[in-house]
C-alpha cells in the first residue's frame, strides 16, 4: 500500500497524518471514490472525479482540484506498481470544532491510497436487510464517508453467509447494495433501479447502461423474489452473478448475466478512461 496525504507521500501507510479534529474522522464529513487499477492505470478516472465533485458539492464542501488528485495518483502508482488493485481518494472538510459544525476557514484534507486486490469470486450470495435507504435524505446518491449504516448492514449479511446486503428505500422499492448497484432480469428484460430510488450513481452502473439495453425502473424489493437472474456491479466486482438471494437459488450466471460479463470483459480493455 502507498499513501499520499496533503501533498506528501508517506514513508509508511500507518504514519500519522490527520488531526484528531478532522471532520471526516469525528463526524464522517467527507466524500470518497474507489477507483479500479489495471496494469497500473486507473480505470474510468474522469468519471470518478466528476462524481467526486458532485458529491462534494452535495455535501457543501469546496471542490477538490482534479489536477492535484491526478498528480497524487501518479505519485502513489509510481511508488509501487499494481497489476490489479484500487485507489481510495478521500476528501474531507478538514479540522473543525468538535460537533457537527464546520470551520468555514478550515483547510480540507486530501488522501490518496493505493493497494493491490484479488479479483472477486464470479458468483456470490446476497440478503435483503430491514433498514431502508432514505431516498429523500440530504446524502441520497452521494458517495460520502458516512458509511456506518453500510457497516451494520454488511455485518448482517456476513452473519447469514452472504457477501452483500441489499436495501429497499423508504417507499419499499429496491435501491442498492452497501457498495454495489443491483441489476435483475424479469421475463428476459434486464432492469435496474432509477437514480430516484436513492441509489448511488455507480460508475460501473453508468457504463453498463451505455453498453447494454437496460430498463431503469423502480419496483418493490420483493421483485427480487421473482427475478430470473440477479447480478451486482461495482468498481471492484465488475459484473458479479448472484447465485442466492435470501436463500433462493438462482442460475449464476444466467444467459443475460453471462452476456453482461462478456460485454464488460470486451469493453473495459478498449479504453482505460471511457
Amino acid at each position: 500500500m502507498q499513501v499520499w496525504a496533503n501533498g506528501q507521500l508517506l514513508d509508511h501507510p500507518d504514519q500519522p497524518v490527520l488531526s484528531i479534529l478532522d471532520h471526516g474522522f469525528t463526524v464522517g464529513d467527507g466524500v470518497f471514490e474507489a477507483v479500479k487499477v489495471v496494469d497500473n492505470v486507473p480505470f474510468a478516472l474522469t468519471r470518478h472525479l466528476r462524481r467526486m465533485l458532485r458529491s462534494a458539492a452535495g455535501l457543501g464542501l469546496p471542490a477538490p482540484d482534479p489536477d492535484v488528485v491526478r498528480r497524487a495518483i501518479t505519485v502513489v502508482l509510481d511508488a509501487e506498481r499494481i497489476d490489479l488493485g484500487r485507489l481510495r481518494i478521500t476528501w474531507t472538510a478538514g479540522p473543525s470544532p468538535l460537533g457537527s459544525g464546520r470551520d468555514a476557514a478550515g483547510e480540507p484534507t486530501l488522501v490518496v491510497a493505493s493497494a493491490a486486490m484479488k479479483p472477486f469470486e464470479p458468483t456470490t450470495s446476497i440478503v435483503t436487510v430491514p433498514w431502508p435507504r432514505n431516498e429523500k435524505g440530504a446524502l441520497a446518491g452521494l458517495k460520502t464517508t458516512s458509511y456506518a449504516e453500510n457497516v451494520v448492514a454488511l455485518a448482517r449479511a456476513h452473519e447469514q453467509g452472504a457477501s452483500e446486503a441489499i436495501f429497499a428505500n423508504t417507499a419499499g422499492n429496491l435501491c442498492e447494495g452497501t457498495g454495489s448497484n443491483v441489476f435483475y432480469v424479469v421475463d428476459g428484460e434486464l432492469r435496474t433501479p432509477t437514480l430516484e430510488s436513492g441509489c448511488l450513481a455507480g460508475i460501473s452502473r453508468e457504463l453498463l447502461l451505455e453498453w447494454m439495453d437496460v430498463v431503469q425502473v423502480d419496483e418493490p424489493l420483493e421483485v427480487l423474489g421473482r427475478a430470473d437472474e440477479v447480478f451486482l456491479v461495482s468498481t471492484t466486482r465488475d459484473v458479479q452473478a448472484v447465485h442466492s438471494c435470501d436463500g433462493r437459488e438462482l442460475p449464476a450466471p444466467g444467459p443475460v448475466t453471462r452476456k453482461a460479463v462478456e460485454v464488460w470483459a470486451t469493453r473495459e480493455p478498449e479504453h482505460n478512461d471511457p
